[in-house]
Formats: structure tokens, C-alpha cells, sequence
């Protein structure tokens, strides 16, 4: 069985997934209002991504027999000034998806819950990834600059990304 106080953190970092994924569907739907189909596409996979996220939480505490607390996902902006504008708010928020993970290792360690400490070291992995992948967009993008031409380039090649 899962300790009281895992399984609240669990519930809390579920339930922050499914605001990430609503997170980055309406980033993909302001893509869409701005014709960059590509870059509304990566964001629908991350998406996709998100809710498979918290889905690995769900399963983890149902498998502990853990009580499974599903709540109401606050509401997430919807317009944002740029691309750079909006890749760049996904990568803080990635930054602080990581801080949150590894506060949760911490615990899990402090709680000696081993069976959820290597669940997390998943996620430890994931996070990694996710950084790099959404800095390297920033970081593209800022390169890019006013250019139509690179935002376009841009857009057609992060079109071209592939569901995990």
C-alpha cells in the first residue's frame, strides 16, 4: 500500500498532468488561429503526451491500491504574443514540472516508497527530454526571429513530429 501522504502528492502530479495536456492543446489551437499547422500539431502531441502522464500516475496508484482523486482542471491561457512567446512559456512550465518531480523523488526516498521512487525515475528521464526538446524550439525561434520565411521552415518541420 501506498502511505497517505505519496498518495496526495501522486493525485496533486496527476492532476497537474491533465493541466499540462489541456495546457498544450490550447497552445495548439492558438497555432491554428495563427496558420502554423506544424507547430499546432507538435503542440497536440505533447498533449497527447501529457494525459499519458497522468495516466502512468493513475495506474501506479491504483496498482498501490492507492484512492484516486481526479479534480477539476483550472482553466489555461489561451492567447499568447508569439510563437517564441508561447514555446517559450511551455519551457518554463517544463522547468517547473521538473522541480516538482524531483521533489517528489525526494520524498518518495524520505518515505522509503521504493516502488514509487523507481516509477518516478521515469518521469526524472521524461523531463530531461522534454526540457531539451522545448528549449531547442526557443532557441530556433529566437534564431528565427521576424523571419516569415524561418517561421515557416519552422513550422513545417516540427509538422513532421511523430506520437510517441
Amino acid at each position: 500500500m501506498i502511505s497517505k501522504k505519496m498518495e496526495a502528492i501522486l493525485n496533486k502530479q496527476m492532476n497537474s498532468e491533465l493541466y499540462n495536456s489541456n495546457l498544450y492543446l490550447a497552445m495548439a489551437a492558438w497555432f491554428e488561429t495563427q496558420n502554423l499547422t506544424g507547430l499546432a500539431h507538435w503542440m497536440k502531441v505533447q498533449a497527447g503526451e501529457e494525459c499519458g502522464h497522468a495516466m502512468r500516475f493513475y495506474d501506479h496508484m491504483k496498482e498501490r491500491r492507492g484512492v484516486i482523486l481526479v479534480s477539476a482542471v483550472p482553466a489555461v491561457p489561451l492567447k499568447y504574443k508569439s510563437p517564441f512567446h508561447a514555446f517559450e512559456e511551455a519551457y518554463k512550465h517544463e522547468v517547473s514540472v521538473s522541480v516538482a518531480i524531483n521533489k517528489m523523488v525526494e520524498t518518495a526516498s524520505a518515505e522509503k516508497d521504493y516502488a514509487t521512487a523507481i516509477m518516478l525515475h521515469w518521469f526524472v528521464s521524461e523531463q530531461v527530454e522534454e526540457e531539451s526538446a522545448t528549449e531547442a524550439i526557443v532557441q530556433q525561434l529566437k534564431m528565427a526571429g521576424d523571419s516569415k520565411a524561418s517561421l515557416m521552415r519552422i513550422d513545417h518541420q516540427f509538422g513532421k513530429r511523430k506520437a510517441a
